[in-house]
């Protein structure tokens, strides 16, 4: 083989090797496409995960009322754990706990999970949300079980909004709901429609009735008016 021909092939050869680690790249069960992770709160301590875990406030930034936690949390185990409480290490804040039904501590099932947030889920609500997260932060949160122990991650802080609406705290009551006419007393001719009472303006029963004898009577004695 000629010396151009043996340079040739060695210049082949380094290509394919340099080639060989970019094609790794994406494919195949080790592909490191397969290592990115999604940008949510999510980790595992012994046989609990937890995923998607966020702190959510009210719709408003200024708004006040409670925050909750939300996310799911998995069990592998062959044996039921509870959740015994969350807490948010820096804050003042307190979480209060409650099963989807009755009361109690959270049950996570063995081989099962829990769904934190939403109509008809276990829920974990901040009672002064203001005070313990902002909007954008991401807040440490402690998640302790009966087995496992202390489970800790950060999670976003979102508000109530979009993607998180289903799953946030109710709006706040406003003031008008909460230092309004006290009950029974509210202003005359309000929802008098409604209730099947004359509207304002139109003659009482008494007086239509009254209009009609004397309609009567005038026609019994042939008197005009």
């Amino acid at each position: 083989m000629s010396r151009s021909l043996r340079r040739g092939a060695l210049a082949a050869t380094a290509l394919v090797f340099s080639l060989a680690p970019l094609t790794a790249c994406g494919a195949g069960n080790n592909a490191q496409t397969l290592g990115v992770k999604p940008d949510n709160a999510a980790t595992s301590v012994d046989k609990i995960s937890l995923q998607n875990i966020t702190v959510v406030t009210q719709p408003k930034a200024d708004a006040e009322g409670p925050a909750v936690v939300t996310g799911t949390v998995f069990n592998s185990d062959t044996s039921a754990q509870t959740l015994d409480s969350v807490k948010l290490p820096g804050t003042n804040a307190t979480v209060k706990l409650a099963p989807a039904k009755g009361s109690g501590p959270i049950t996570v099932p063995a081989l099962g999970s829990v769904q934190l947030g939403g109509t008809g889920n276990a829920s974990a609500m901040i009672e002064n949300g203001r005070e313990a997260a902002k909007n954008g932060d991401a807040q440490k949160v402690v998640f302790s079980f009966s087995k496992t122990g202390e489970v800790a991650l950060r999670a976003f802080v979102f508000p109530s909004d979009t993607y998180f609406k289903g799953v946030g705290p109710s709006s706040a009551p406003s003031a008008s709901a909460s230092g309004g006419t006290p009950s029974g007393s509210s202003s005359p001719g309000a929802g008098a429609g409604a209730a099947g009472q004359d509207a304002p303006g139109t003659p009482s029963g008494s007086a239509s009735n009254s209009a009609s004898a004397d309609a009567e009577t005038d026609a019994g004695t042939g008197t005009s008016h």
